[in-house]
């Protein structure tokens, strides 16, 4: 076995192929198996993107789903784990529809019959366990979970176990014609399109930190930064005991950062905003984003804690979307006694996707003074609305406070809390070199001192939206655009800086 022409030893493949097995006696192994499919709209995604998900039509037939394409199809391969990769593919199907394509929602995740979801739900659940053990032991963590992060899943072994791992993946791709468009917002997706034979896939490889595990060869790679295209160019540091052969030059493309048309598109009216309301010394607008796992939990009721004395004085506004976990609301009521006792009134945003998506739309126009005060919480059973509410939210504020995450890359002013994970940690890094985030706050001591130093200099918050016009204008935040080109065999433009 090689990747990338890289010999990879005898011992490790057997291990794959030990481990592949393990998961035919636990799961199963579905690949003579035949799965029809179907299209169907989305309540969230369908009417801003045009988007509409492949689901198993168990009464169909061997050409229905052919028969269904649209003109101009461009499938999204993607899982639900945490946020992000979710995240991701709606900046893509943004992207597809403002570019003329039909964007197609492929979860491998969403299909319980297959031996495909069982797998990616089994360590799924492993990494969430491990997210959570990680914030709760700072022994756990440093022995273990951040090494893991950082240097484990950086190894070229790993990637090994993956790619034939995704050979049980394959079922769901046999009716796709193998020359539709396809991006993959995590790379199981785009390992298991290419064992089914598809021939246009774009591996869009998130966060900063090349690791192996992202590796899909055959497919062409993004990269939304610099750092990234020279790490997995060289895959340096893939293998601890040799310098390895490096990836072609027509393996790997170095996009920038991936995000939505309608917030690229507004960029510099959502900035004007922000520093408008800065010289007019209006209510500040923070944004936090708690994951749906609840971690950090005590780091963001730190914050909320420091900023409602603003709250109650008008000088600050929190938006707070727990995600589709309402149980992440309920604990934070418990830390912070103001909210638990009643003295900060609270306006609940909950399973109501149409009220939602108002109140941002009303917060972004600035028509209603009540979007801009006060303390409004987020919550939605339906994972789709959980996400793209932040999107929406993100226009219409001030400064988001987050992991530095995927959402590290989009363009609006942020605050980053601690990390979970080693590799997170240049998506700050990243941020504060461009000028719109801050660096990483290791404690929640720290972070409650950035945010007092913003409220009493709000201009740095001016600094961070000018920052992210001048990156704009240099198309920083085209990536996108440039990957759902690049899918479909346009040409692209230049990145300023670099040749591609």
């Amino acid at each position: 076995m090689k990747i990338f022409d890289n010999e990879i030893e005898n011992r490790i493949y057997r291990k794959a192929l030990k481990n592949q097995k393990k998961f035919i006696r636990k799961f199963g192994d579905d690949r003579r198996s035949e799965y029809h499919l179907s299209l169907e709209d989305n309540e969230v995604l369908t009417p801003p993107f045009n988007c509409k998900k492949i689901i198993i039509n168990k009464a169909g037939k061997a050409d229905d789903f052919k028969n269904q394409l649209p003109a101009k199809p461009l499938i999204i391969g993607n899982i639900r784990m945490g946020f992000g990769h979710y995240r991701i593919s709606m900046a893509m199907a943004s992207a597809a529809k403002a570019l003329g394509y039909t964007p197609l929602w492929l979860d491998l995740n969403s299909f319980p019959e297959t031996t495909c979801t069982k797998i990616i739900s089994y360590q799924n659940n492993l990494y969430s366990t491990g997210s959570r053990l990680s914030q709760k032991s700072k022994l756990f963590n440093k022995l273990f979970w951040e090494p893991l992060n950082y240097e484990g899943f950086k190894k070229l072994s790993y990637n090994a176990g993956d790619q034939i791992t995704a050979e049980l993946m394959t079922p769901l791709f046999k009716e796709i014609p193998p020359e539709t468009p396809f991006i993959a917002t995590h790379v199981w997706p785009s390992q298991a399109a290419l064992h089914a034979g598809l021939t246009k896939v774009v591996n869009a490889i998130p966060d900063n930190w090349p690791m192996a595990l992202h590796l899909s060869e055959g497919a062409l790679h993004t990269v939304q930064t610099y750092n990234s295209y020279w790490g997995y160019r060289m895959l340096h540091g893939f293998d601890e005991k040799q310098i390895l052969k490096p990836m072609g030059k027509d393996d790997i493309i170095w996009t920038g950062h991936y995000i939505d048309h309608e917030l690229v598109s507004n960029i510099e009216e959502d900035c004007a905003k922000r520093i408008s309301r800065v010289k007019e010394g209006s209510p500040i607008r923070f944004l936090f984003t708690i994951g749906g796992a609840g971690a950090q939990g005590e780091f963001f009721a730190a914050i909320i804690k420091t900023l409602l004395p603003y709250v109650k004085m008008n000088k600050a506004c929190i938006y707070i979307n727990c995600g589709d976990y309402e149980n992440v609301w309920n604990k934070l009521k418990k830390m912070i006694p103001e909210i638990a006792d009643g003295s900060i009134p609270v306006s609940l945003h909950f399973d109501n996707w149409k009220e939602e998506k108002d109140f941002a739309e009303s917060a972004i126009d600035g028509l209603d003074t009540r979007s801009g005060s006060g303390l409004h919480v987020f919550c939605n059973k339906d994972i789709f609305a959980a996400v793209y509410i932040t999107n929406l939210l993100m226009r219409a504020s001030d400064l988001l406070i987050t992991k530095p995450s995927e959402l590290a890359f989009y363009p609006v002013p942020k605050l980053f809390i601690r990390r979970i994970g080693g590799h997170e940690m240049w998506g700050a890094i990243h941020a504060a070199e461009l000028g719109d985030g801050s660096q990483e706050c290791e404690s929640p001591e720290f972070a409650c001192e950035v945010v007092k130093l913003i409220m009493n200099e709000p201009e740095l918050l001016e600094t961070m939206a000018n920052n992210i016009i001048t990156q704009k204008k240099i198309g920083t935040y085209d990536g996108a655009y440039r990957a759902v080109k690049l899918a479909a065999g346009e040409k692209i433009e230049n990145l300023k800086g670099m040749q591609i």
